[in-house]
């Protein structure tokens, strides 16, 4: 290039660098993203609606509307929810809404073929909502001052619902799990009217008593990173930080329940402040008990329980509830129950096994297309066909059949009765329906070593999956079916097993513990497990030879023995009596089975340790608090320790009539 051109373009470039920028400010250069994006919608099977609804106190509460294209005069399914309304409505980024909604939580087949316009929304105080999150938040009343609860916003979403969707008939049905479920019982008290028909599923409770935080005062110390990861922000951006391969290794290290949590900085959160300032069964938790709280209202529109028999979190809260509103059923039309072979959750998802239980079919499909459908379409849609749906379905374990009953317990169709017959413990680690003979010994004992507790479930103990996507085999879901000869071989467990069965033997309803049991310390825990013991071999699956499945099992701290509200320390080295129920169940023990109960003094890292020294709050036990006991458990005349089975007695069977074989 000549030198003058090159110069004089140079000296242009100079001119334009130093030039003054325009009076409006520095030049603009438009960005390429939109302040807003409208997908394209002629690809979509459905039209997404987000909208914030508005609740009488102005808060607004974030919710995601899924409308089938084409859709007219349809009902609604409502889910309200703390676990992020956008993320159960986006599984897949999918033009088909079978896709979009595919895993938690929803029934996807019943809402899809259905043709029902779906509708999540957050929670007050969670991702897209305005608010104060609180834990199940109460109602309205002494523990919760403000003019609102779940009920008033279910209420308040519903109306707003049947007046702003115009592909709706007006009816609204509620479903959900867990957290999801306890909300349909909410929307139980003072429900709109157009709210038809209410499905809890596996729904928390009462949270002391047998669900999320506590079983009978043990607490449940592995659900504190879901308390953390629920409260310490609104879109539970911070997660629990392990050093840990091992769950049971963390939480022995840390020592007390109360100190792990205070090392991950949870005292800021109000839920783990509550929890220690009520560690006891006092009005906080009885305030707060869903079943108490229904049993004081009349019950107006139709619900459908849905249990899990092998719940690995909240398995006292449906049979509760249902325990509760049957009563209220004068007609036997407007309560029902299922009970299924499932785990927390596992009613929308494939059903054919858990863990190493396999089922013959996919009993979780059954229960949507069979059970679920029906009932939601006879309140729900137009001109719908009424459900040929008993009172109870329930799944009967051991031989693997659904059973329709008009009530529960029932034990069978007809001409059948529930009678609670003992079943005892007795020397030389045998069990039976005849009671100690005298001559024997008359306990026998173990020491339990707070450094030494028993697992819960084989180590190591690694981080639970979410409830997203984990399968039936994941430790944590199916650990109420592992085999428990594990904990059967360890010193500190006490077994005892009946003889073969020559006659089936079938339980329906709750088992209840009777332990006649002394300990050389002040405080104590006892595990009670009722266990299925397979034949030594079975030829169709030789993995399952010898199996040992807990059938119902649970715990109970032992300073709750005379009164939930008052612990009391235990009488040091003196037999006492401590009775309390364990979880539903609905099972056969076939012929060639036997029957074992396992005994022991710690469920770990599951359940807290018990000092086994009297401290006012377990939760702020100091290392030399935690101290071996002697345990003894009876099984002598005056003193007999047994497990009372709702045994299934034929019609023709007369009352004095002893049951099946099953011991000498």
């Amino acid at each position: 290039m000549p030198l003058a051109p090159l110069v004089a373009s140079l000296a242009l470039l100079s001119t334009l660098a130093t030039a003054p920028a325009p009076s409006g400010g520095p030049p603009d250069l438009p960005s390429d993203t939109p302040a807003t994006f409208t997908p394209a919608g002629q690809l979509l099977d459905h039209e997404r609606r987000t909208v914030d609804i508005p609740m009488r106190d102005g808060v607004k509460l974030h919710t995601i509307i899924l409308v089938p294209r084409g859709a007219k005069n349809r009902p609604m399914l409502l889910t309200r929810t703390p676990y992020d309304a956008e993320r159960l409505t986006r599984h897949a980024e999918s033009t088909h809404l079978s896709r979009v909604l595919h895993g938690y939580d929803n029934a996807t087949d019943v809402i899809v073929e259905g043709g029902y316009i779906r509708v999540l929304q957050d929670v007050r105080g969670k991702y897209g909502s305005e608010g104060d999150y609180v834990m199940n938040r109460p109602l309205h009343g002494p523990r919760n001052p403000t003019p609102v609860d779940h009920a008033t916003d279910t209420y308040d979403t519903i109306d707003w619902l049947v007046k702003n969707v115009p592909e709706s008939n007006g009816r609204v049905g509620i479903i959900g799990i867990s957290y999801d479920g306890f909300l349909p019982l909410m929307a139980l008290v003072n429900p709109h009217p157009a709210l038809k028909v209410a499905v809890p599923m596996n729904p928390m409770v009462d949270g002391w008593m047998g669900d999320d935080w506590f079983h009978h005062g043990a607490f449940r110390q592995t659900m504190l990173p879901y308390i953390l990861e629920q409260q310490a922000t609104r879109k539970g951006e911070i997660k629990w930080a392990s050093g840990y391969r091992d769950q049971y290794d963390e939480y022995l290290a840390a020592g007390s329940a109360g100190e792990i949590g205070r090392r991950h900085g949870m005292e800021q959160l109000g839920f783990f402040r509550k929890l220690l300032a009520h560690p006891a069964y006092d009005a906080f938790w009885r305030d707060q008990a869903v079943d108490k709280l229904l049993a004081a209202r009349p019950l107006t529109v139709p619900v459908m329980i849905v249990h899990s028999l092998w719940d690995q979190e909240d398995i006292y809260g449906a049979p509760a509830v249902y325990e509760t509103l049957e009563p209220k059923d004068t007609a036997n039309d407007r309560v029902f129950l299922v009970m299924g072979p499932w785990h927390h959750g596992q009613a929308i998802g494939d059903g054919s096994s858990l863990g190493a239980l396999e089922f013959g079919a996919d009993t979780s499909a059954h229960f949507r297309r069979e059970i679920l459908r029906p009932f939601l379409d006879q309140y729900l849609v137009e001109g719908a066909p009424r459900a040929q749906v008993a009172p109870v379905t329930a799944f009967e374990t051991g031989t693997n059949r659904w059973r329709e009953l008009s009530s529960w317990p029932a034990g069978c169709a007809s001409g059948c009765k529930v009678k609670p017959a003992p079943f005892y413990l007795r020397p030389d680690s045998s069990a039976g329906f005849v009671a100690p003979a005298a001559g024997g010994a008359a306990f026998d004992e173990y020491v339990s070593d707070p450094a030494r507790p028993v697992p819960y479930r084989a180590r190591p103990i690694v981080e639970d999956s979410s409830a997203a996507g984990a399968s039936a085999t994941d430790p944590w879901k199916s650990w109420l079916v592992r085999d428990q000869r594990e904990a059967a071989s360890r010193p500190d467990v006490l077994v005892y097993v009946s003889d073969v069965l020559t006659a089936p033997v079938k339980i329906s309803g709750r088992p209840m513990a009777n332990l006649v049991a002394s300990t050389s310390g002040t405080d104590s825990d006892w595990v009670v497990k009722l266990i299925d013991v397979f034949p030594d071999e079975v030829a169709a699956r030789p993995e399952m030879g010898g199996y040992q499945l807990m059938v119902s099992a649970d715990i109970f701290r032992g300073r709750y023995r005379e009164s939930f509200e008052k612990p009391r320390p235990l009488p040091a080295g003196k037999p006492v009596t401590y009775r309390f129920g364990l979880p539903t169940a609905n099972h056969v023990f076939l012929p060639g089975h036997r029957i074992m109960v396992q005994i022991q003094s710690s469920w770990f890292p599951l359940y807290d340790r018990n000092p086994q020294t009297y401290v006012e709050s377990i939760f702020d036990a100091k290392p030399g608090d935690f101290r071996k006991a002697v345990q003894r458990v009876y099984h002598a005349p005056g003193q007999a320790s047994f497990v009372e089975l709702p045994l299934v007695m034929p019609q023709e069977a007369r009352e004095e009539r002893s049951p099946a074989p099953t011991g000498r």
